[in-house]
């Protein structure tokens, strides 16, 4: 633990070591004598992390001094220490910038003490703080949440960086599970507005007649069940970004409501008389195609062009090329972070694998994907047999490179046999093909299988 550094500047040796003594007996403390102002100014260069000085020193005044500290370091407290009680001399004191002014007295190591530990713990605060701030820009700078070197993902990166200059509205289309979200946050915490609230609301998750509710807020006795006030999201979001997703599944009679409040820029809670004005950067997201949706009337055409703004389209993780590997990587490292394992490496034919799969679930079905292999692979290292493809849409998964007809309808059986159980019976059926189709596949691949060992035989 890093200790706590502490200058004294005192030219009574007794009280001096008296003081050094005292604060010492706290194993957190570091603690520097001077007797001279000089001394003092000289070893500045070692970053104390406060200053306590005696108002009488014998080369140089104890305003004096503190004038030269801030000159050289304007963010060390200083304390003063003096025999001084005249109100006056403390009051110049703290408003040149001391953080405290303490009389000698019987009671100065007390009073020493317990003024360096609470400036101390606001010190602390003060860097926990700057501390969350700096992980916060980390968290969400470029590299660290979108990753990717596609030529698709470096478009997005220069439309993001597009949106960072203006408050335009931006609207992020993409497949479920592009990660629409994490580019909407990736703006906002770039953004002049990321020390304001983000404040996300998904259409699809509300029931529709709490809709309104969530966006305006309500008064107490609105409606039944209104027990008390509640503030609308636009309202939470004032000086910050309000993020709607799923924006296409907002029934038409909100729409126009929306549209009222993003024209007015203002809002009224349900019950409430009161125009609460709002400014607050919006960004939407949809997996639909707005403009299908306008032309078969589910979505106002006026809505449509107040919340486009600047479109920012996410690519399929398919069309991705080796960004797979790079998030697969990336996810694999998180994986051993949060459950502290050892490194997991992945074989070249993992990799192949991975590379040649459609993720019709995007990065949500990569990561799932990666997680479970994480678990299951032996040795730190996942191969081919760790990776467990379960997607919804069964018929991607033969569609990942050219093959002729009868090589697809070949895979096609023996995806559905091997899932089956290797019951022909019941993948017959369920494939609405005759049984001794695939008795006649089996006995083919048997007939290869043999040929290719016997063939390997006669090299040995």
């Amino acid at each position: 633990m890093k200790l706590f550094k502490i200058f004294l500047v005192e030219d009574d040796p007794f009280f001096g070591e008296t003081l050094k003594y005292h604060l010492k007996l706290n194993p957190d403390f570091e603690v520097f004598l001077f007797k001279t102002g000089k001394e003092c100014l000289d070893n500045l260069f070692q970053n104390p992390n406060i200053i306590c000085l005696d108002f009488g020193l014998p080369d140089i005044t104890g305003d004096l001094l503190l004038k030269k500290i801030q000159q050289t370091n304007n963010q060390i407290p200083i304390i003063i220490i003096s025999g001084q009680e005249e109100i006056e001399v403390a009051v110049d004191f703290l408003k040149s910038g001391a953080k405290d002014y303490i009389v000698k007295s019987n009671h100065t190591k007390e009073l020493l003490w317990n003024s360096i530990i609470k400036i101390r713990e606001n010190l602390n605060l003060i860097n926990e703080v700057e501390e969350l701030k700096e992980k916060l820009e980390q968290k969400f700078s470029f590299e660290n949440t979108i990753i990717g070197q596609s030529e698709g993902i470096k478009v997005v990166f220069n439309k993001i960086n597009k949106s960072l200059s203006t408050n335009i509205n931006v609207s992020i289309t993409g497949e479920t599970g592009t990660g629409k979200e994490i580019v909407a946050k990736a703006i906002h915490y770039n953004s002049e507005r990321k020390n304001k609230p983000f404040v996300a609301l998904n259409m699809a998750a509300i029931p529709k007649e709490l809709v309104e509710s969530e966006f305006f807020g309500h008064e107490k006795g609105a409606f039944t069940g209104a027990d008390q006030k509640t503030i609308g999201k636009f309202e939470q979001a004032d000086g910050g970004t309000i993020f709607l997703d799923e924006i296409a599944e907002l029934d038409l009679n909100l729409q126009s409501k929306l549209l009222r409040v993003l024209q007015e820029r203002e809002v009224t809670r349900l019950g409430g008389k009161a125009v609460i004005k709002f400014n607050a950067r919006l960004i939407i997201a949809t997996h639909k195609d707005l403009k299908e949706e306008v032309k078969k009337g589910a979505f106002r055409e006026d809505l449509y062009y107040r919340i486009i703004g600047l479109p920012i389209e996410l690519p399929p993780l398919r069309e991705r090329g080796n960004d797979i590997l790079l998030l697969s990587k990336h996810f694999m490292d998180l994986f051993v972070k949060e459950n502290k394992l050892k490194t997991i490496t992945i074989t070249k034919e993992a990799k192949e694998k991975l590379l040649k799969h459609k993720f019709p679930g995007n990065i949500r079905e990569l990561k799932s994907i990666i997680d479970l292999a994480c678990v299951m692979c032996e040795s730190n290292e996942i191969c081919v047999e760790d990776l467990t493809f379960d997607s919804i849409n069964d018929t991607d998964f033969f569609l990942s490179e050219d093959k002729t007809l009868k090589e697809f309808t070949s895979e096609i059986i023996l995806h559905y046999l091997k899932k089956n159980n290797d019951d022909v019976l019941k993948t017959a059926k369920q494939l609405d093909i005759g049984k001794s189709t695939i008795y006649n596949l089996i006995q083919a691949g048997q007939t290869k299988k043999k040929d290719l060992n016997e063939s390997s035989h006669s090299f040995i």
